[in-house]
């Protein structure tokens, strides 16, 4: 099974690593390889030649990918990252839940 229990928007905080306690929005999510985007966590800096005349060049810092695991939901309502607990609906709908406050996510 390819799900991840983060998607793209969700904000997240990250639980270990250099940049733990940062919070920030998945910009980008790779159930395949079980990586997330986050933005303004795990900069990188890549150094970047021009290749056109009038182009700029420099050293370029961007975000990189991070393991999934390594990062958890932030609930909306209580803002307390929390693990995800799944309701169905009436409808058989199923819904995102907070295990703390019990907000739909």
């Amino acid at each position: 099974m390819n799900n991840l229990h983060v998607r793209k928007d969700d904000i997240v905080v990250v639980l270990s690593g250099k940049d733990i306690g940062k919070q920030g929005k998945v910009l980008a999510s790779d159930p395949s390889t079980k990586m997330v985007l986050v933005e303004g966590v795990n900069m990188v800096s890549r150094h970047k030649k021009p290749r056109r005349q009038g182009e700029v060049g420099g050293i370029i810092k961007s975000e990189g990918y991070i393991r999934a695991s390594k990062v958890m939901r932030v609930c909306p309502k209580c803002s307390k990252p929390t693990r995800l607990a799944h309701k169905i609906g009436a409808d058989g709908a199923k819904t995102r839940v907070c295990k703390h406050c019990g907000a739909e996510i």
